[in-house]
């Protein structure tokens, strides 16, 4: 249900991206609209937004794979598995695009594929008898009512979808972004909220709430109940997925962040590119070294919420600004979001911050409170230009 949940709310929010992407198809994505609807300092703050998300989530996708799946194969300490890990994938990023990208198209079809095994499998699990499908409809806990349990779950359901808000930044790339980019991005949110439901009911289905909610590695329960994989096989899957949205993302950060020193809103360090390779290295080891930070620090439900509060601020910024620039009329076609969705969008975000829990915005808070000062200098800095 919060799978589902997460969706709807995933959808208001990316019609305000179809709209705004084709009416500016432009790279700088959230940033850009921000400042064009609102100025300087919203577009700082929502930049900086989007570069610390992404620094939270590599260090939660760190701790993901130092769990019960890389346990399958070998034990070894959490800190060193965070380190060692993030470590090559920094490599891998200052190597070069065209290897990281390589590397992902083959990880994608790994991980999809993955997916698709662990819904076959419960499937057969079902079919033959063994699953509870009474547990489909158990909803809440003995603390809290169908409702709450249903709206804290979805804060970090909404994990699973960000991620489309980035796409944004080759909307100019595309030969006719007011047809194909809402065909897109629709698409792809659709598709994989249907892959995401169909996990949840057949893991819901065939293995107990309270195993589910014990494990970092409840996938790998599904393939072991059906009896017919070796459970190492998903292990692996599972190791590799993980790895591939720690190095997308951390793509994205390292990236952002050159981009961001390049416009001197960060130090100008951070644009120091290797001789040869003509990747951003400073900004690959700042991202990186804060990545393992957080990991070593903090857990994967408070980095994977802190991600989402991060986003919240970002999305809730993007829906006014659709509202904001209606006023803004440009001669060419682009995509008209119905007033409704901006509208819900900001709704459901505010819902799910005020369902973020305490511990979440104690680490998101800093992140905020630094962005907030940055974007103040930022803009008094433009000014004085």
């Amino acid at each position: 249900m919060p799978l589902v949940v997460a969706l709807l709310l995933a959808l208001l929010t990316a019609g305000s991206y179809a709209e705004l992407a084709t009416k500016y198809p432009r790279a700088g994505g959230s940033s850009h609209y921000a400042t064009r609807a609102f100025g300087p300092f919203a577009g700082f703050l929502v930049g900086f937004c989007m570069l610390s998300a992404g620094v939270v989530s590599v260090g939660a996708l760190a701790l993901g794979f130092a769990g019960d799946y890389l346990g399958a194969f070998v034990s070894l300490p959490v800190f060193l598995v965070v380190i060692v890990f993030l470590a090559l994938l920094a490599a891998l990023n200052a190597r070069g695009i065209s290897e990281s990208l390589g590397a992902n198209r083959v990880a994608t079809l790994i991980e999809v594929g993955g997916l698709l095994l662990v819904i076959v499998l419960g499937g057969i699990v079902i079919f033959r008898g063994e699953g509870d499908l009474g547990r489909l409809t158990d909803l809440g806990t003995p603390e809290n009512g169908p409702v709450a349990a249903v709206l804290a779950g979805t804060v970090l359901a909404f994990y699973s979808y960000v991620g489309f808000e980035t796409s944004v930044n080759i909307a100019e790339e595309t030969k006719d972004p007011a047809r194909s980019y809402p065909r897109a991005l629709f698409g792809a949110l659709i598709v994989t909220g249907v892959v995401y439901a169909l996990i949840g009911v057949v893991a819901a289905a065939v293995v107990p709430t309270e195993e589910l909610a014990g494990s970092s590695a409840p996938l790998a329960l599904v393939v072991e109940a059906a009896g017919i994989v070796p459970p190492f096989v998903f292990s692996v899957i599972a190791l590799i997925a993980v790895a591939n949205g720690a190095l997308l993302t951390g793509i994205m950060s390292s990236r952002l962040a050159y981009g961001m020193a390049s416009d001197g809103l960060l130090p100008q360090v951070l644009t120091r590119l290797l001789p040869e390779r003509r990747t951003p290295w400073v900004a690959i080891l700042a991202t990186t070294a804060l990545s393992i930070a957080l990991a070593l620090t903090g857990t994967i439900d408070v980095l994977a919420g802190t991600m989402v509060l991060l986003l919240l601020v970002v999305f809730l910024s993007v829906n006014a600004a659709v509202l904001v620039l209606r006023r803004d009329r440009l001669e060419h076609r682009h995509f008209r979001t119905p007033l409704i969705l901006p509208i819900g969008g900001l709704a459901s975000c505010v819902l799910l911050m005020t369902q973020v829990e305490w511990a979440v915005w104690r680490l998101g808070l800093p992140f905020l409170a630094v962005a907030a000062v940055l974007a103040g200098v930022a803009a008094w800095r433009r000014r004085r230009a």
